[in-house]
Protein backbone atom coordinates (compact mmCIF):
# COMPACT_ATOMS: atom_id res chain seq x y z
CA UNK A 1 0.00 0.00 0.00
CA UNK A 2 1.11 3.59 -1.05
CA UNK A 3 1.65 5.65 1.98
CA UNK A 4 2.53 9.15 3.24
CA UNK A 5 3.73 9.88 6.85
CA UNK A 6 3.47 13.47 8.01
CA UNK A 7 2.46 15.21 10.88
CA UNK A 8 2.48 11.75 12.86
CA UNK A 9 -0.53 10.97 10.21
CA UNK A 10 -0.31 7.72 7.83
CA UNK A 11 -2.14 8.68 4.62
CA UNK A 12 -3.47 6.47 2.31
CA UNK A 13 -2.19 7.84 -1.14
CA UNK A 14 -6.04 7.44 -2.78
CA UNK A 15 -7.80 9.52 -5.50
CA UNK A 16 -11.34 8.71 -5.31
CA UNK A 17 -10.76 5.77 -7.75
CA UNK A 18 -8.91 4.13 -5.33
CA UNK A 19 -11.21 4.90 -2.60
CA UNK A 20 -13.87 3.52 -4.36
CA UNK A 21 -11.58 0.23 -5.02
CA UNK A 22 -11.01 0.08 -1.61
CA UNK A 23 -14.85 0.14 -0.71
CA UNK A 24 -15.84 -2.12 -3.43
CA UNK A 25 -12.98 -4.66 -1.92
CA UNK A 26 -14.25 -4.29 1.33
CA UNK A 27 -18.01 -4.54 0.28
CA UNK A 28 -17.04 -7.63 -1.74
CA UNK A 29 -15.43 -9.28 1.20
CA UNK A 30 -17.62 -8.42 3.92
CA UNK A 31 -15.24 -7.22 5.87
CA UNK A 32 -16.22 -4.62 8.99
CA UNK A 33 -13.54 -1.16 8.28
CA UNK A 34 -14.28 2.43 8.54
CA UNK A 35 -12.76 5.46 6.14
CA UNK A 36 -11.11 8.51 7.86
CA UNK A 37 -11.53 12.17 5.96
CA UNK A 38 -8.69 13.91 7.73
CA UNK A 39 -8.52 17.36 7.45
CA UNK A 40 -6.04 20.10 8.97
CA UNK A 41 -8.55 20.26 12.25
CA UNK A 42 -8.21 16.42 12.59
CA UNK A 43 -4.36 16.87 12.75
CA UNK A 44 -4.42 19.45 15.30
CA UNK A 45 -7.01 17.43 17.75
CA UNK A 46 -4.51 13.93 17.23
CA UNK A 47 -2.03 16.16 19.15
CA UNK A 48 -4.21 15.76 22.66
CA UNK A 49 -6.63 13.55 21.79
CA UNK A 50 -5.97 9.57 23.14
CA UNK A 51 -9.28 8.36 22.09
CA UNK A 52 -8.36 9.96 18.45
CA UNK A 53 -4.97 8.69 18.16
CA UNK A 54 -6.58 4.87 18.96
CA UNK A 55 -9.59 6.15 16.37
CA UNK A 56 -6.53 6.88 13.96
CA UNK A 57 -4.55 3.43 14.91
CA UNK A 58 -7.59 1.11 13.47
CA UNK A 59 -8.78 2.92 10.61
CA UNK A 60 -8.74 0.81 7.35
CA UNK A 61 -7.96 3.97 5.09
CA UNK A 62 -6.83 7.70 5.85
CA UNK A 63 -7.12 10.35 3.50
CA UNK A 64 -5.97 13.93 3.00
CA UNK A 65 -9.70 16.62 3.40
CA UNK A 66 -8.20 19.37 2.36
CA UNK A 67 -5.87 21.47 -0.18
CA UNK A 68 -3.54 22.53 3.20
CA UNK A 69 -2.48 18.50 3.31
CA UNK A 70 -2.20 18.32 -0.21
CA UNK A 71 0.01 21.43 -0.48
CA UNK A 72 2.31 20.36 2.51
CA UNK A 73 2.84 17.21 0.91
CA UNK A 74 4.42 18.76 -2.15
CA UNK A 75 6.64 20.78 0.45
CA UNK A 76 7.60 18.01 2.05
CA UNK A 77 8.57 16.04 -0.82
CA UNK A 78 5.60 13.58 -0.70
CA UNK A 79 2.99 14.82 -2.72
CA UNK A 80 -0.44 13.45 -2.33
CA UNK A 81 -2.53 12.82 -5.84
CA UNK A 82 -5.60 14.15 -4.66
CA UNK A 83 -8.17 16.03 -1.87
CA UNK A 84 -10.81 13.26 -1.03
CA UNK A 85 -13.31 15.13 0.53
CA UNK A 86 -16.26 13.58 2.30
CA UNK A 87 -18.44 16.68 0.71
CA UNK A 88 -17.40 15.58 -2.71
CA UNK A 89 -18.05 11.67 -2.27
CA UNK A 90 -21.64 12.30 -3.69
CA UNK A 91 -20.19 14.55 -7.03
CA UNK A 92 -17.52 12.08 -7.74
CA UNK A 93 -18.95 8.68 -6.36
CA UNK A 94 -22.51 9.44 -6.30
CA UNK A 95 -22.80 7.59 -10.26
CA UNK A 96 -20.73 4.44 -8.85
CA UNK A 97 -22.90 3.62 -5.56
CA UNK A 98 -25.84 4.15 -7.83
CA UNK A 99 -25.01 1.97 -10.78
CA UNK A 100 -23.61 -1.14 -7.98
CA UNK A 101 -26.88 -0.34 -5.61
CA UNK A 102 -25.33 -0.04 -2.60
CA UNK A 103 -27.53 0.43 0.47
CA UNK A 104 -26.46 3.66 2.07
CA UNK A 105 -27.49 4.90 6.00
CA UNK A 106 -27.26 8.69 7.00
CA UNK A 107 -26.36 9.20 10.00
CA UNK A 108 -26.97 13.20 11.70
CA UNK A 109 -27.53 16.38 10.87
CA UNK A 110 -30.65 18.21 12.31
CA UNK A 111 -33.95 16.80 12.02
CA UNK A 112 -35.29 16.06 8.39
CA UNK A 113 -31.90 17.25 6.83
CA UNK A 114 -30.81 13.84 5.76
CA UNK A 115 -34.34 13.08 3.80
CA UNK A 116 -34.39 16.46 2.00
CA UNK A 117 -30.26 15.48 1.58
CA UNK A 118 -31.80 11.80 -0.19
CA UNK A 119 -34.68 13.43 -2.10
CA UNK A 120 -31.88 16.01 -3.69
CA UNK A 121 -29.60 13.24 -4.34
CA UNK A 122 -32.36 10.77 -6.16
CA UNK A 123 -33.16 13.73 -8.08
CA UNK A 124 -29.56 13.36 -9.84
CA UNK A 125 -29.05 9.90 -9.23
CA UNK A 126 -32.63 8.03 -9.32
CA UNK A 127 -31.54 4.57 -8.35
CA UNK A 128 -29.44 5.38 -5.07
CA UNK A 129 -30.30 3.47 -2.76
CA UNK A 130 -30.89 4.73 0.68
CA UNK A 131 -31.95 2.50 3.34
CA UNK A 132 -32.71 4.99 6.12
CA UNK A 133 -32.20 8.11 7.50
CA UNK A 134 -31.97 9.40 11.60
CA UNK A 135 -30.85 12.69 13.58
CA UNK A 136 -29.53 12.00 16.99
CA UNK A 137 -30.30 14.05 19.65
CA UNK A 138 -27.55 16.66 21.14
CA UNK A 139 -25.28 14.52 23.21
CA UNK A 140 -26.61 11.42 21.69
CA UNK A 141 -23.10 9.41 21.89
CA UNK A 142 -24.02 9.42 25.74
CA UNK A 143 -26.83 8.15 25.73
CA UNK A 144 -26.48 3.99 25.92
CA UNK A 145 -30.12 3.79 25.26
CA UNK A 146 -30.59 5.81 21.98
CA UNK A 147 -26.91 4.54 21.06
CA UNK A 148 -28.58 0.90 20.85
CA UNK A 149 -31.29 2.21 19.57
CA UNK A 150 -29.15 3.93 16.56
CA UNK A 151 -27.61 0.00 16.51
CA UNK A 152 -30.42 -2.04 15.79
CA UNK A 153 -31.78 0.42 13.30
CA UNK A 154 -28.47 -0.02 11.37
CA UNK A 155 -28.65 -3.77 12.00
CA UNK A 156 -32.10 -4.24 10.78
CA UNK A 157 -31.36 -1.79 7.60
CA UNK A 158 -28.43 -3.77 6.35
CA UNK A 159 -26.11 -0.66 4.73
CA UNK A 160 -23.27 -1.54 2.96
CA UNK A 161 -21.74 2.09 3.80
CA UNK A 162 -22.79 4.39 7.18
CA UNK A 163 -22.48 7.61 6.73
CA UNK A 164 -22.23 9.82 9.61
CA UNK A 165 -22.39 13.71 10.22
CA UNK A 166 -22.19 14.49 13.58
CA UNK A 167 -18.49 16.84 13.35
CA UNK A 168 -15.58 15.63 14.25
CA UNK A 169 -13.85 13.93 16.08
CA UNK A 170 -17.44 13.08 18.00
CA UNK A 171 -18.23 11.13 14.61
CA UNK A 172 -15.31 9.38 14.25
CA UNK A 173 -15.22 8.04 17.72
CA UNK A 174 -18.86 7.95 17.49
CA UNK A 175 -17.87 5.06 14.82
CA UNK A 176 -15.14 3.48 16.27
CA UNK A 177 -16.58 2.57 19.32
CA UNK A 178 -19.85 1.04 17.27
CA UNK A 179 -18.82 -0.06 13.77
CA UNK A 180 -18.12 -3.99 14.66
CA UNK A 181 -21.60 -4.07 17.14
CA UNK A 182 -23.68 -2.95 13.60
CA UNK A 183 -21.21 -4.72 11.36
CA UNK A 184 -21.61 -2.40 7.83
CA UNK A 185 -18.95 -3.22 5.70
CA UNK A 186 -17.81 0.79 5.17
CA UNK A 187 -18.34 3.54 7.76
CA UNK A 188 -17.37 7.29 7.35
CA UNK A 189 -17.38 10.82 8.93
CA UNK A 190 -18.62 13.53 6.46
CA UNK A 191 -19.02 16.61 8.66
CA UNK A 192 -21.14 18.52 7.11
CA UNK A 193 -22.08 16.69 3.77
CA UNK A 194 -25.54 16.35 4.83
CA UNK A 195 -26.05 20.21 5.12
CA UNK A 196 -24.82 20.85 1.63
CA UNK A 197 -26.69 18.19 -0.24
CA UNK A 198 -30.05 19.20 1.54
CA UNK A 199 -29.07 22.91 0.68
CA UNK A 200 -29.74 24.03 4.21
CA UNK A 201 -26.16 25.30 4.06
CA UNK A 202 -24.43 26.89 0.94
CA UNK A 203 -21.00 25.13 -0.04
CA UNK A 204 -18.06 27.69 -0.79
CA UNK A 205 -17.79 27.89 -5.02
CA UNK A 206 -15.71 25.99 -6.52
CA UNK A 207 -12.75 28.54 -7.01
CA UNK A 208 -12.66 28.49 -3.43
CA UNK A 209 -12.20 25.48 -2.83
CA UNK A 210 -9.58 24.81 -5.55
CA UNK A 211 -8.02 27.46 -3.76
CA UNK A 212 -8.11 25.98 -0.54
CA UNK A 213 -10.35 28.98 1.07
CA UNK A 214 -13.31 27.20 1.82
CA UNK A 215 -12.55 27.85 5.82
CA UNK A 216 -12.91 31.18 4.83
CA UNK A 217 -16.57 30.65 3.31
CA UNK A 218 -17.22 28.66 5.81
CA UNK A 219 -16.28 30.73 8.82
CA UNK A 220 -18.56 33.62 6.93
CA UNK A 221 -21.32 31.12 6.89
CA UNK A 222 -20.82 30.10 10.49
CA UNK A 223 -18.75 32.30 12.91
CA UNK A 224 -19.85 32.01 15.92
CA UNK A 225 -19.31 28.29 15.95
CA UNK A 226 -16.30 28.36 13.63
CA UNK A 227 -14.10 31.32 14.60
CA UNK A 228 -12.42 29.38 17.34
CA UNK A 229 -11.87 26.16 14.76
CA UNK A 230 -10.10 28.49 11.98
CA UNK A 231 -8.46 31.38 13.64
CA UNK A 232 -7.26 29.94 16.86
CA UNK A 233 -6.60 26.10 16.67
CA UNK A 234 -6.03 25.78 12.75
CA UNK A 235 -3.04 28.92 13.34
CA UNK A 236 -0.92 25.61 14.87
CA UNK A 237 -0.76 24.09 11.67
CA UNK A 238 1.98 26.66 9.99
CA UNK A 239 4.03 25.41 13.39
CA UNK A 240 3.48 21.84 12.41
CA UNK A 241 4.20 22.26 9.22
CA UNK A 242 7.63 24.37 10.00
CA UNK A 243 8.68 21.10 12.06
CA UNK A 244 7.97 18.66 9.30
CA UNK A 245 10.16 20.91 7.32
CA UNK A 246 12.89 20.83 9.39
CA UNK A 247 12.70 16.86 10.03
CA UNK A 248 12.94 16.50 6.12
CA UNK A 249 16.19 18.70 6.41
CA UNK A 250 17.82 17.25 9.17
CA UNK A 251 17.38 13.78 7.15
CA UNK A 252 18.73 15.00 4.17
CA UNK A 253 21.36 16.60 5.73
CA UNK A 254 21.81 12.59 7.42
CA UNK A 255 22.06 11.15 4.20
CA UNK A 256 24.15 13.59 2.39
CA UNK A 257 27.41 12.69 5.04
Amino acid sequence: MNQVNMFDVNFDNYDFMDLLDYIDKTIQERNQSYILTCNVDHVIKLRKDKEFQEVYSEAGAVVADGMPLIWASKMLGKPLKQKVSGADLFSRLGNAFEQRKYRLFFLGSAEGVPEQATKNLKAAYPGINVVGCYSPSYGFEHNEEENQRIIQMLTESQPDIVFVGVGAPKQEKWIYRHYTSYQAPISIGVGATFDFLSGSVKRAPDFMQRTGMEWLWRLSQEPGRLWKRYLVDDAQFLVLLLKELRKREKVKNSKSQ
